[in-house]
């Protein structure tokens, strides 16, 4: 499902589940599955995002993956409004990124991120700003 002013770059796919609110912009080749995104929420390019709630205001940098698949069962990933999520970053579910959070380039996010907080690195770890 798409709201009014939704943008979806080319090669993008919008698989079953996919719902997308007002003014969300979606990058070139992006695979949508299971998955909302709230109102003005922006995802780049080469991205998957399945079984995952964005928040409101969020952006997710280029080459973001949800990595929602243990083998056995597929788990949700949270990312709360306002937060920023750097470029290749891997969201490893089950994680929530709190509002106002921030992943750095190439994260590996294996455990939840609290509000206004930083994580960076393979496994990420909290630092401060």
């Amino acid at each position: 499902v798409m709201e009014a002013g939704v943008d979806i770059g080319p090669f993008s796919h919008l698989r079953p589940g996919a719902y997308l609110e007002t003014g969300v912009h979606i990058g070139n080749y992006v695979e949508v599955k299971e998955s909302r995104f709230a109102a003005g929420a922006v995802m780049g390019h080469f991205g998957y995002v399945g079984d995952a709630s964005i928040g409101a205001n969020v952006n997710m940098g280029a080459g973001t993956v949800t990595c929602n698949y243990d083998g056995k069962d597929k788990l949700r990933s949270v990312v709360e409004k306002d937060a920023f999520i750097g470029c290749d970053t891997m969201l490893v579910a089950p994680v929530t990124v709190g509002a106002g959070a921030v992943t750095g380039a190439g994260a590996v996010i294996t455990k939840d991120v609290p509000p206004a907080r930083l994580a960076v690195g393979v496994p990420a770890k909290i630092v401060e700003r």
